[in-house]
């Protein structure tokens, strides 16, 4: 796990004209990513509408984004489910495939306790013999991991990371004191980069690298080298087009941006929809002031 330092796309899943996976596409942004010096991909997330495709789907993604890897970097299935069936199905199948490690949020919608939640992770950990990474993101699950918890999950032995996508700073200096070196963090906001890895995170899960990975690759590379001055003054040249791709719910301004800067990876689906005209208008004005050209 120590290895994975640095930028960790998050990559998101492109759509053919009759809605099914484009390969082709998802190969040609793999090979982009890569030339950029990427730690990893992070496969199957919320910025690849994971919960919009089936099983079947989630597991044809995993062993494209494997083979065309082919041993170049890291490989994080995201194996998140309310089932637990599904999540271990999801996990042995990323172990068998090629995975480096697997990674879930918390079940959800049901509120289910700490004990469940345990259970739901320890069951994934027993289940398979690769690292598991945990992801805390309670503006979509409802449900936020505490730092005690965090303490418990990492003493399993199979459970040594999570993507942090709380920004709560304050939960994240917390956890880093309970869990020490038991527990490897990743930044899963592109904003909280650098104030994370300030404070001991490995690098960052980013949405933005799937349009400007090489300044998002710089901006960790700065972190890791311990020069923050040299981060924020990237960081602030590109700050307001990391907010502007989250005007709505991800992925839909990150599609969105690469579809107009001529990458065509297709529509969102179902019931993910266009951003509103408003929204679009202060995206396509981010990029361009980013430096980007519009096709």
């Amino acid at each position: 796990m120590r290895e994975l330092r640095g930028i960790i796309p998050a990559l998101l899943t492109p759509f053919t004209a009759d809605n099914g996976i484009n390969l082709d596409a998802l190969r040609a942004l793999i090979g982009m990513n890569i030339k950029k010096g990427v730690s990893a991909f992070y496969v199957g997330g919320s910025t690849a509408e994971a919960f919009l495709l089936t099983s079947d789907e989630r597991k044809m993604l995993l062993e494209t984004v494997v083979d065309e890897v082919a041993g170049r970097c890291g490989v994080i299935a995201h194996i998140g489910a309310i089932s637990q069936d599904t999540a271990e199905d999801l996990a042995r199948h990323a172990r068998d495939n090629g995975a480096d490690a697997v990674s879930s949020l918390p079940p959800f919608y049901y509120h289910f306790s700490f004990e469940e939640i345990k259970a739901y992770y320890f069951g994934i950990a027993d289940a398979i013999d690769i690292p598991v990474i945990l992801y805390n993101i309670p503006g979509r699950t409802g449900i936020g991991i505490t730092a005690e918890t965090y303490k418990i999950l990492s003493q399993h032995p199979n459970i040594n990371g999570t993507k942090e996508a709380s920004g709560d700073f304050s939960l994240f200096s917390r956890t880093r004191a309970l869990c020490g070196d038991d527990l490897f963090f990743w930044s899963g906001n592109d904003d909280n980069t650098i104030p994370m890895m300030s404070m001991g995170a490995l690098g960052v899960i980013s949405v933005a690298s799937n349009i400007i990975p090489q300044v998002v690759s710089d901006i960790c590379r700065f972190c890791l080298n311990g020069d923050l001055k040299a981060a924020t003054a990237l960081y602030f040249k590109y700050a307001d087009l990391f907010e502007k791709l989250f005007l709505e719910v991800n992925p839909i301004p990150i599609k969105t941006a690469m579809n107009l800067l001529g990458m065509d990876v297709g529509n969102l689906r179902l019931p993910l929809c266009e951003m509103a005209p408003e929204n679009l208008e202060k995206l396509k004005k981010s990029l361009v002031s980013a430096g980007l050209e519009l096709k």
